[in-house]
């Protein structure tokens, strides 16, 4: 088995790396400390699972998620996070990732999800299972970010991250006039008139 860690804390890809040596058959692991290094190893390498953490310097892990089941579709990727499971957890599993595991999480879960995921399943522990089930089951959304779409969520989060409209429309490839035209629809459908209240939103929701 081929892993990849991609987190931008040393010490915590070393704690990864030891926590899978207890695996029966040890596996190959790589590791990564942002999205450009995870990037250039998927390109040279296959791996069974990616262990990605969501909170990454440049692209967020989800953005990384995003790319990865776009340009390496049968590459299965396991979401680790310090945020609570109602942030990110449902848009996570939309995306195409084959589990959701907070950091707090016991090493014998971590392995627990590792041989799930390996075996070609999905591992979702019972807690955020259960907030998963609430979030689909409520037909409000839990959050107001909750009703934006895709790209509406990820030029948020550039906004709130102090990103000029030109900045952003580089990125995505599109003009600052449509740059504009997403912000104004998310200030809409959040109630919110300033990027400085979305920044201010983000972080209370921890989305930053």
């Amino acid at each position: 088995m081929k892993i990849l860690i991609c987190d931008d804390h040393k010490i915590v890809r070393e704690g990864l790396r030891q926590i899978l040596q207890q695996l029966s058959e040890e596996p190959i692991t790589e590791e990564a400390s942002n999205s450009d290094e995870a990037f250039a190893l998927l390109k040279k390498d296959t791996f069974d699972i990616v262990l990605l953490d969501i909170s990454l310097p440049g692209l967020n892990g989800i953005d990384v998620l995003q790319t990865i089941k776009e340009k390496w579709p049968s590459t299965n990727v396991l979401m680790l996070s310090m945020h609570l499971p109602e942030v990110f957890a449902l848009r996570a599993i939309k995306l195409g990732a084959s589990g959701y595991l907070t950091k707090d999480t016991a090493s014998e879960e971590l392995l627990a999800a590792v041989k799930k995921i390996a075996n070609g399943e999905k591992y979702i522990s019972a807690s955020v299972e259960d907030i998963l089930l609430q979030q689909l089951a409520n037909d409000k959304p839990a959050k107001k970010h909750d009703s934006l779409s895709r790209r509406e969520f990820e030029i948020m989060i550039r906004l709130a991250n102090g990103k000029t409209l030109s900045e952003i429309g580089n990125e995505f490839s599109i003009s600052n006039k449509t740059v504009g035209t997403y912000r104004t629809r998310i200030l809409e459908k959040m109630n919110l008139t300033k990027n400085i209240e979305l920044t201010w939103y983000c972080m209370e929701n921890r989305l930053i």
